[in-house]
């Protein structure tokens, strides 16, 4: 008797079926400019008002550039150059696919690829095995592998290196406050 309560038949009810209805998203808005559109489009395009530190800047392989290069980030050069290349406090990278002829003036230059023209690095040279050099070289450090190819002179610039030690030296000195003990 309690438990054989009869519930009376009702028709199930039917559910609504779910409808593809469009959600209110908001307009896509167009940029204001091409460089929204493209500044983090690619690696080789940065996005406005980075920093440069850290990075190398590139040039392909399939690039040629006649003129002058300048500027204040390091640079690999895979193409080739005419002109001339100045990075003041930089380090310039000519890979194994470059040719360049140019005057170079940079803080460091590693040369893989074949460089005709004067090199002038206020910190070193390295000619890799396989790199070659024809013309002169001023810097303070110098490096040539075995198997490198190099024709010229080299100049050893001490006064880049007396710089570079006289500012690490600044950089470690302790004032003499520091040093004094009071017993």
């Amino acid at each position: 008797m309690w438990g054989n309560t009869k519930k009376p038949d009702t028709p199930p009810v039917a559910q609504p079926e779910p409808k593809n209805l469009p959600m209110n998203q908001p307009p896509k808005s167009a940029p204001a400019s091409w460089e929204e559109t493209n500044a983090m489009s690619t690696d080789a395009m940065r996005p406005l008002g980075a920093a440069t530190s850290g990075q190398t800047a590139r040039l392909g392989a399939s690039l040629h550039v006649k003129g002058e290069i300048s500027g204040n980030e390091d640079l690999l050069v895979d193409g080739s150059v005419e002109g001339l290349i100045q990075l003041d406090d930089r380090k310039l990278t000519i890979g194994a696919t470059a040719k360049v002829t140019a005057d170079i003036i940079a803080r460091e230059v590693v040369v893989f690829g074949t460089v005709k023209g004067n090199l002038r690095a206020k910190d070193r040279i390295e000619i890799k095995k396989d790199g070659s050099v024809n013309g002169d070289l001023t810097t303070a450090r110098i490096m040539i592998e075995d198997g490198a190819y190099f024709k010229g002179s080299i100049e050893i610039d001490k006064s880049a290196e007396k710089e570079t030690s006289n500012a690490f030296a600044r950089s470690n000195a302790t004032p003499a406050a520091a040093t004094t003990k009071t017993i």
